[in-house]
């Protein structure tokens, strides 16, 4: 099965067709983010390497309890694709249906005591003025949390649907939105007129200038996060009155399903735990790698934020190939299904595997673009070299994670994912980096054995074959 991923030409001519259809749409609006959010950290950084760890650390802490999110729009994509096998059209409405409310129950209590809290947990993660800064932030990008689970979930309806063209229009507004935004209340209109000159591009200042916004720093990134989606929300609210998706889905007449919400929400829970679970887990790395050092953290958030570029990429490929599965699964088409995620493989490690090269090669050419910090800079290029490796395996990985959420299993690539993060990862990270003294390679090693320990292990499920038997 697996021998077939390596060919550049398609084994599946057809079924190719279909994963690049379905994913190229989501991997551009992916890209936008990922510029969108490399421009931010750009922003931020020249704030210094306080504010970068700040928001970094805060951005960590606020996806943690967003990630449950993760897991009610995979429940949703996963229903919606099969009912969409079946032709059992109105059924993806009920799915859309359940997911919002299961979103609207988590987001509001989740925003609420996140807000209220963010002042107690963080100083457990940073101390000092790299701590207040991150209060700042996190107490304000909590408030996003209700509006983006409640865009997960539309996210996994449209693409269950195969409508993955909503997402790019969707993603590439409100990324805009995010950047502006972001430029004016992390500067002020003062402060980003000085910025804007010392970088050459004095002639946008005029973009900004028909309002006196205020210098916010890390907190004004946080706003503008907030903003962005509400924004996000909205948009995609307003597809649901198109004709085609309004009348095969039946999707403005509320409709309500006992049993289908009872296997949604155990498709859900898997994986939004496990999402939360070691979205926390990896803010406790950023603790492991805060207590070797502030610069050591700059650098770390630097490197991950730049690993976004590639594989934010492969998680559209990704979420195209869940589709596929579940829609060929509904339809007892079960050849087409395996070929679904062949086909999706082979694409993710041509694209992972490009940006990999780049990163191991020309790492020197990116960090300069984020800090003039240069002790930050001579650690991100280690960081992004390590990246550049994993590419290949994360490929795999990932692929597969989201092939087997498409089938309805989302328990074992939750429980291999957290027991990798929880009993080695970060065990190995503390131990090696700061108690033996090895310091910032310590972590990125276990980092490294972590992804491949995953794509082997998900290459190993997907070939035993009993994904194949799940009834949704």
């Amino acid at each position: 099965m697996f021998k077939d991923i390596f060919r550049l030409k398609p084994t599946h001519p057809d079924i190719s067709k279909e994963v690049i259809r379905l994913a190229w749409p989501i991997i551009f609006s992916n890209f936008s983010r990922v510029l969108m959010g490399l421009v931010d950290m750009a922003m931020v950084g020249r704030l210094g390497s306080s504010a970068l760890a700040a928001t970094g650390m805060g951005a960590m802490l606020t996806w943690a309890i967003i990630a449950f999110a993760i897991g009610l729009r995979t429940g949703t994509q996963t229903l919606t694709a099969r009912r969409l096998g079946q032709k059992k059209y109105e059924k993806c409405g009920t799915a859309l249906h359940n997911g919002l409310f299961m979103a609207f129950i988590y987001g509001i209590p989740a925003s609420f005591i996140g807000y209220r809290l963010a002042g107690k947990f963080v100083p457990f993660f940073l101390s000092g003025p790299t701590a207040d800064l991150c209060i700042d932030y996190t107490e304000m990008a909590f408030l996003s949390v209700s509006v983006t689970s409640l865009a997960f979930i539309f996210q996994g309806f449209y693409a269950g649907v195969e409508k993955t063209k909503i997402h790019m229009q969707v993603s590439i507004t409100s990324n805009i939105i995010n950047v502006y935004l972001n430029a004016g209340l992390i500067y002020g209109l003062g402060g980003l007129t000085t910025f804007f000159e010392s970088v050459n591009l004095g002639w946008l200042i005029p973009l900004w200038s028909w309002f006196p916004f205020p210098a916010l720093g890390v907190k004004g990134a946080a706003l503008a996060t907030v903003i962005a989606s509400g924004w996000s929300f909205l948009h995609y609210s307003t597809f649901l009155f198109s004709k085609e998706i309004k009348s095969k889905f039946n999707v403005l007449s509320f409709s309500h399903d006992k049993s289908m919400m009872k296997k949604q929400f155990w498709l859900a829970l898997p994986m939004g735990v496990q999402e939360m679970f070691n979205s926390f887990g990896w803010s406790v790395f950023y603790k492991i790698v805060a207590l070797i050092g502030i610069v050591e953290l700059a650098a770390t958030e630097l490197a991950f934020q730049v690993m976004h570029a590639s594989f934010m990429p492969a998680i559209g490929v990704g979420q195209a190939c869940s589709t596929l599965v579940g829609k060929y699964m509904g339809k007892k088409e079960l050849g087409k299904a395996e070929a679904s995620i062949v086909e999706s493989v082979r694409f993710s490690e041509i694209i992972m595997g490009s940006v990999g090269l780049f990163f191991i090669l020309f790492p020197h050419w990116i960090v300069p673009l984020f800090t003039n910090d240069t002790q930050v800079q001579s650690l991100s290029i280690v960081g992004i070299r390590i990246i550049g490796i994993l590419q290949f395996f994360d490929a795999v990985g990932m692929t597969l994670w989201f092939a087997l959420s498409g089938a309805g299993n989302t328990i074992y690539p939750a429980v291999v994912e957290s027991i990798l993060i929880w009993v080695f990862m970060l065990p190995a990270s503390y131990y090696f980096g700061v108690v033996m003294g090895v310091g910032f390679y310590a972590p990125w090693a276990s980092i490294f054995f972590m992804i491949v320990s995953f794509a082997v292990l998900m290459a190993i499920k997907i070939k035993k074959g009993d994904w194949k038997k799940i009834e949704v």
